[in-house]
């Protein structure tokens, strides 16, 4: 089926934000503040280009094992950037939420998303969702475990308790188009469950250089794909 229906849902691997700035001479910390100039536009454009869902991979299970000054660095850029947007978010009709573990989270930054959330629930025209703390692995794990206690143990069931996992939800469950940048080719233990049958999109693009015609020219190879999940093409006769 040629895909020519709105309300996608796009997740985007963000990467390259470290390369970009040490190609200019700058700290690492230089490269993710421009990352969040990228996310400000993606987001603003995405509602406006048929995407109804954006997931943005922002920090892996696997990224605590970064320089601990990176990592603080990053936290407090999180949490500066969920205060500093939810007023706009909320205006745009924005709904942001964040998937993935919250236990590891330091109190201030776990603090700007429960009130980020709170402040942008009735938002209608996006769900926002920033996967922070996210392992895929982790997230099939813990569902397994919680697996015992379903009395029907069955897609459904799995697909819910891994929503349940990541703070997430059911309808949240299938992405339609996978984007990475940076020129990278792999996952990344990035919704490994929920990219079972999602069209992948690969761009050399850095993340901070990710502009809205980067996005349309995703969505436009996308639109171009047949998707069979499986069965024969549409047009051979069987």
């Amino acid at each position: 089926m040629i895909q020519s229906a709105s309300n996608f849902h796009v997740a985007i691997i963000m990467d390259g934000n470290g390369r970009w700035a040490t190609q200019r001479g700058l700290a690492r910390s230089e490269g993710h503040r421009a990352g969040a100039e990228a996310i400000r536009r993606v987001v603003r454009a995405a509602p406006l280009l048929g995407v109804r869902i954006l997931t943005l991979y922002a920090f892996s299970g696997s990224n605590w094992g970064r320089p601990a000054s990176e990592v603080m660095e990053l936290m407090r850029l999180f949490e500066c950037f969920f205060r500093a947007e939810r007023a706009e978010w909320h205006a745009q009709g924005v709904s942001a939420r964040a998937v993935g573990r919250r236990d590891r989270l330091p109190t201030r930054l776990l603090k700007a998303i429960e009130e980020a959330e709170e402040a942008t629930r009735g938002g209608d025209r996006l769900r926002l969702r920033f996967a922070i703390d996210y392992s895929g692995q982790d997230v099939i794990v813990e569902a397994a475990r919680r697996l015992q206690e379903v009395r029907v143990p069955d897609r459904e069931a799995f697909s819910r308790l891994l929503a349940e996992a990541a703070h997430s939800s059911l309808e949240d469950a299938t992405v339609d188009l996978l984007v990475r940048t940076g020129g990278e080719h792999r996952l990344s233990d990035f919704l490994l469950w929920e990219l079972a049958y999602t069209e992948l999109y690969f761009t050399s693009c850095l993340w901070p250089d990710f502009a809205v015609k980067d996005l349309e020219a995703a969505l436009a190879d996308f639109r171009s794909r047949e998707r069979r999940y499986g069965r024969v093409p549409e047009h051979i006769a069987v």
